[in-house]
């Protein structure tokens, strides 16, 4: 059976309760330890992390001025590429209308080369009809004197007579057919 000093023997050598010197020892290196980390790692891991959030802040502000900078380039490639349309487009207008003003230039010059050539061929034709015509009068009044000199059966030499018969004749003949117009 168990007494209760077998009990008392019994707790002595108990090994969840640990000796007193082990304790001691125990709390000293706990102490030496956390002295160590607290003390002299801390701080530099403190630092280390520092750094590094350092660093990343400043890669991630140097991503953003970098994006910044990327969106303004953007947008003066965009109002430059505007410009370069407008300016485009106001070039071919211009084209345009030199092209328009050019055309009714060119249209108003043949217009005027038609123009001075009709009169010049009008001026080529009334002089070869009225060269045509002095040329038939002349014709004419030979023929009419020929033929009134056999009519009659005399001669009809003489030059001015001649030609006041043949004037009268042709007056006469274009009285006629003005009247028949």
């Amino acid at each position: 059976m168990i007494t209760a000093a077998s009990l008392v023997a019994a707790e002595g050598n108990n090994p969840l309760i640990p000796h007193t010197y082990e304790l001691v020892v125990g709390i000293f290196a706990f102490a030496v330890v956390l002295i160590v980390v607290g003390k002299i790692l801390t701080p530099r891991i403190q630092k280390t992390l520092n750094e590094r959030t350092e660093a990343i802040e400043g890669g991630i502000q140097k991503a953003q001025d970098a994006q910044a900078e990327a969106q303004a380039l953007l947008a003066q490639y965009k109002e430059q590429l505007a410009e370069a349309r407008h300016e485009a487009s106001r070039l071919r207008e211009e084209a345009r209308e030199q092209g328009a003003q050019i055309k009714a230039e060119l249209r108003e010059e043949a217009q005027a080369e038609a123009r001075r050539l009709i009169e010049a061929a009008h001026a080529q034709i009334e002089a070869d009809r009225q060269q045509a015509f002095a040329q038939l009068r002349s014709e004419i009044g030979r023929l009419s004197t020929d033929l009134a000199s056999r009519i009659v059966g005399e001669s009809l030499e003489d030059e001015a007579r001649q030609r006041r018969t043949v004037d009268r004749f042709l007056e006469e003949l274009e009285s006629s057919s003005a009247a028949v117009r």
